[in-house]
């Protein structure tokens, strides 16, 4: 008997089964946090659209500032890391509901967005580290489907809290604060269990505790910063263009989030199975010629059905983006992983302080130049992904642009 427990310890205290569960951890608490902000933001502080751009942006303050996690790795390792940065996003989510002030919104979203940024790039890390490069794909997408599930529970919970029983009884059964609390003692709880009950892994390579800024790993930069300027159209103005153009409701938006999520679970894995078969170079190939497809119609479509199936197509193709990730698994120095994910976060993150402001000034003038600008940048990324090797490793990063010098060089 004994022997079997230990054989069914063995089995599920494995990193992989952590990953899976500080996905659903991170998943629920940014989807309570985020199913409540708006109304309320609104309806408890106050919130006009100036103190809500405010709150955005300075959410995006950390996600820019991740490369400072390699300093933070002096003091402590990635996994008990990711384990803190859960345990804070918790804190930060159960607190959100007892400060309905400007001020106080702002400290909880700053407190909450450094848990769930700095998560995600250990995170990120330590995926590359532990998982095979045979498996990375399909565990990539099997990540995904965990979230999107986590966020299907959640969304549905709160929507039966809010809306359905409230309709049948009054107001609502929970108030915002007992909600994000409930939500929040949840996330830090499992964070705690993650603690106590996995091991330690060990680091097959020990990381660097620099900065680390490759010359040879500069594709995957370029491809890192046009994602997440991609991204940034996608989230601010596709959901947008939904509600000034065809008059999408709250439901409407919400059913769209749901759509999404459900296709996720099914289909994130074995997107990730199919980029493990087809490589890098293809998946990203393919990425980018839809994009181009789902851009260019977004800038001329006039019917709300067909807006609706670009939304959720653009969603699936922004999955493949899993690509990216393995291509730098491919070309990597073991040592190099977790430096380079606080530094590709950095990236991504530039594109999120600038496009929203600047691309808002565009929409005023001409919405559809704002998703034709998304065309011209899934062209780029088109232009880059040709450039990526069939069999890229450390040595062969790129086809054009090669440099005729040692890795070990550098």
């Amino acid at each position: 008997m004994a022997t079997e427990i230990q054989s069914v310890l063995r089995h599920w205290r494995r990193p992989e089964v952590l990953l899976y569960v500080m996905a659903v951890c991170s998943a629920l608490g940014f989807a309570v946090w985020h199913a409540l902000l708006n109304n309320f933001a609104i309806e408890r502080a106050g919130f006009t659209g100036q103190e809500m751009g405010i709150l955005q942006s300075l959410r995006e303050v950390p996600g820019f500032l991740s490369f400072t996690v390699v300093f933070v790795l002096l003091l402590v390792r990635e996994q008990p890391l990711a384990l803190i940065s859960l345990l804070v996003l918790g804190i930060g989510t159960a607190l959100t509901g007892f400060f309905p002030t400007a001020l106080g919104l702002y400290c909880t979203t700053v407190l909450m967005s450094v848990g769930f940024h700095y998560y995600e790039t250990v995170q990120a890390s330590l995926a590359l580290q532990w998982i095979d490069k045979g498996r990375a794909p399909e565990t990539f997408g099997r990540l995904i489907a965990v979230r999107s599930f986590t966020s299907i529970v959640a969304f549905g919970t709160i929507w039966v809290l809010f809306e359905w029983l409230s309709a049948a009884s009054g107001p609502p059964i929970l108030d915002y604060h007992w909600v994000y609390l409930i939500g929040g003692v949840a996330v830090a709880c499992i964070a705690v269990a993650g603690w106590l009950l996995f091991p330690r892994f060990p680091q097959k390579v020990a990381q660097h505790k620099h900065m680390v800024l490759r010359t040879r790993y500069w594709l995957y930069y370029a491809l890192t910063f046009m994602s997440g300027a991609r991204r940034q159209i996608f989230v601010v103005f596709a959901g947008f263009l939904m509600v000034e153009k065809f008059g999408y409701d709250v439901e409407d938006i919400a059913l769209l989030f749901l759509i999404n999520a459900a296709i996720s679970v099914w289909l994130a894995p074995r997107i990730g199975r199919m980029i493990g078969r087809w490589g890098e170079r293809k998946a990203l190939i393919c990425e980018y010629f839809g994009l181009i497809g789902i851009f260019t119609a977004y800038a001329f479509v006039d019917n709300a059905t067909i807006a609706a199936g670009l939304y959720i197509a653009d969603h699936v193709f922004f999955a493949m983006a899993i690509a990216i990730k393995t291509y730098f698994q491919k070309i990597a120095d073991p040592a190099d992983i977790a430096s380079t994910a606080g530094v590709s976060f950095t990236i991504s993150h530039i594109a999120a302080v600038v496009i929203p402001a600047v691309f808002g000034a565009l929409w005023l003038i001409s919405p559809a130049a704002v998703f034709l600008s998304g065309t011209a940048m899934a062209l780029l990324s088109l232009a880059m992904a040709w450039n990526v090797p069939s069999q890229p490793s450390p040595g062969n990063e790129v086809l054009i642009g090669r440099r005729p010098v040692p890795v070990a060089a550098e």
